[in-house]
């Protein structure tokens, strides 16, 4: 009998995924026109006051969520590449690469109010970590993170990462999770001492790029350019639990801990989405079809629609057609 019971529930569970995998699939929702013609890095959302910042050359083009229709630009910067949110102080603040600052803006008005000078250069990916109440910018070309107090918005302290740092998480409990991309292995950093007090191999991962964390289960899901793939990190034991085919140029990744949804957006016009099915299990279940180029993304968890920015290109080149910048989203069927 216990036998049968086993057979049974073994068959109604996978029962049950194929249902759940075939009703989260996702389609083209809209595009959404934004002005310019610069290149494009991250995208971020304020789930507080339900916008997208979408960053784009020397401006941040800013996106009403309830409307998906653009409603202002953050203008008169020198390079920027990630936009980070702070509703504790109802600030955003912007990774300005070429100018070596950070610029803190106000999130209501999108006025400017500081522009913050970091000792360090390339300022790239940035976080606002909520247990330090500190923001944190990853700086490409100095192999270290400049801490800026939003409070004050002065710089108190910098973070020696010993490799070239991409994307950067954190768990909300006083630790960072930042990729290297250089060293193809990941920092674990303690936000009060500011330290990196671990350090994760991640073979067969290779040129790691975008970072998501479940924090439920304790995994971290890596992408990586070298190899194509999605790499589960346990982040207790820093063990490589399994890797996932994906596609080519992979810059970013988003977890939907509601879905158990993996996003994983590539160059090469593909969004790789994997289900995650346990901790330790997971399984492609789509590639979506979206636009060459379409590197970077971000999830909005309370539609679980997903946001990629992009240009249209010349033939043959690698330069963006005047006037097609745009937003393109996507939403489950």
């Amino acid at each position: 009998m216990k036998k049968i019971i086993f057979n049974i529930a073994a068959v109604l569970t996978i029962s049950l995924a194929s249902i759940n995998t075939h009703a989260q699939t996702y389609v083209l929702d809209k595009t959404i026109a934004l002005p310019g013609d610069a290149g494009w890095d991250y995208l971020s959302i304020d789930k507080v006051n339900s916008r997208l910042y979408v960053s784009h050359g020397n401006s941040v083009n800013v996106v009403d969520l309830n409307t998906d229709q653009p409603v202002g630009v953050i203008q008169n910067l020198q390079g920027i590449h990630g936009i980070a949110i702070d509703n504790k102080a109802n600030l955003g603040f912007i990774s300005d690469g070429r100018a070596n600052a950070v610029v803190a803006f106000d999130l209501k008005t999108l006025a400017t109010k500081a522009t913050i000078p970091v000792d360090a250069k390339g300022p790239d990916c940035i976080i606002y970590e909520p247990y330090s109440d500190r923001v944190f910018s990853f700086n490409g070309d100095s192999n270290n993170s400049s801490v800026v107090d939003p409070n004050t918005l002065k710089q108190v302290g910098t973070v020696d990462l010993g490799g070239g740092p991409e994307f950067a998480v954190s768990d909300g409990h006083g630790k960072i999770y930042n990729n290297l991309e250089d060293k193809s292995s990941m920092d674990v950093i303690d936000v009060k001492t500011l330290k990196v007090i671990r350090n994760f191999p991640l073979g067969p991962c290779g040129g790691p790029t975008g970072l998501a964390l479940d924090m439920k289960n304790y995994r971290a899901f890596t992408v990586c350019r070298a190899n194509k793939g999605m790499s589960v990190v346990n982040i207790l034991s820093g063990k490589v639990i399994t890797t996932l085919p994906i596609g080519a140029g992979v810059d970013a990744v988003a977890y939907d801990p509601e879905t158990k949804l993996i996003f994983c957006s590539c160059g090469d016009g593909t969004v790789t989405i994997i289900q995650q099915i346990t901790a330790d299990s997971y399984s492609v279940i789509q590639t979506l079809q979206t636009q060459a180029r379409a590197r970077t993304l971000a999830l909005d968890t309370k539609t679980h629609k997903i946001y990629l920015s992009v240009a249209d290109g010349e033939k043959g080149t690698r330069k963006s057609l005047p006037g097609t910048f745009k937003v393109l989203v996507y939403k489950l069927r």
